[in-house]
């Protein structure tokens, strides 16, 4: 014979499942380690002009299996398609804004620039606008990480415009922090390339992709 639930049973077996799977979704994160992609400030290069530097750095285009707060591994070899998701290994932020940080970070450090996209800008300063696309990124536990980049640089005022793109790979140690390091690695020298584009730009707008 078929028995079914009171309303009230119902409730309570529902509020018990609910309960359950809150504790279980926050425990999943309560020992997570988080990690940044930004790394100390690099040195600035010598000045290019003596009027201030101003960039607009747009959010960047990330493949849309990385755009979370988890890491996210590629196997090693290439011989997988599989990726690995990390609950308890996490950047502190969304991975595509953690890296417009980084970038931005890493530019205006070394142009002793300001990114007007957080600070603002006055009507009529010129800028140079620029715009990143990360095309890969492959994080490989205990290996490397590789990733390639590409962006375009215009300046406001003049209509100045660019493009360039580069790709580096860091080695990494065991573990999971050699691996959020490399990852930092890889990010700064992207950082230092277009902020070497933009300061070539500003001497010459027909000046070529740094290499």
């Amino acid at each position: 014979m078929k028995q079914f639930l009171k309303p009230s049973s119902s409730l309570a077996v529902m509020s018990v499942l609910a309960t359950t799977l809150l504790l279980s979704a926050c425990g999943s994160t309560s020992n997570a380690r988080y990690y940044t992609l930004s790394g100390p400030a690099a040195n600035a290069f010598a000045p290019v002009a003596t009027a201030p530097v101003f960039i607009e750095l747009a959010p960047v285009a990330v493949p849309e299996r990385l755009a979370r707060p988890q890491m996210v591994l590629t196997k090693p070899g290439g011989q997988s398609a599989e990726l690995e998701l990390l609950e308890q290994y996490r950047w502190t932020s969304s991975f595509e804004n953690e890296m417009r940080d980084a970038l931005s970070a890493g530019i205006t450090n070394r142009l002793g620039a300001v990114d007007v996209s957080k600070s603002g800008r006055s009507q009529g300063q010129a800028v140079w606008r620029v715009a990143v696309q990360l095309r890969q990124f492959d994080a490989i536990e205990n290996t490397r990480v590789d990733a390639a980049f590409s962006w375009t640089a215009r300046r406001s005022d003049t209509g100045v415009y660019a493009a360039c793109q580069w790709s580096g790979s860091e080695p990494v140690g065991a573990g999971m922090d050699a691996l959020a390091q490399g990852a930092q690695r890889v990010t700064d020298k992207a950082a230092q390339m277009i902020a070497r584009h933009l300061a070539a730009l500003a001497a010459d707008p027909a000046s070529p992709c740094p290499r």
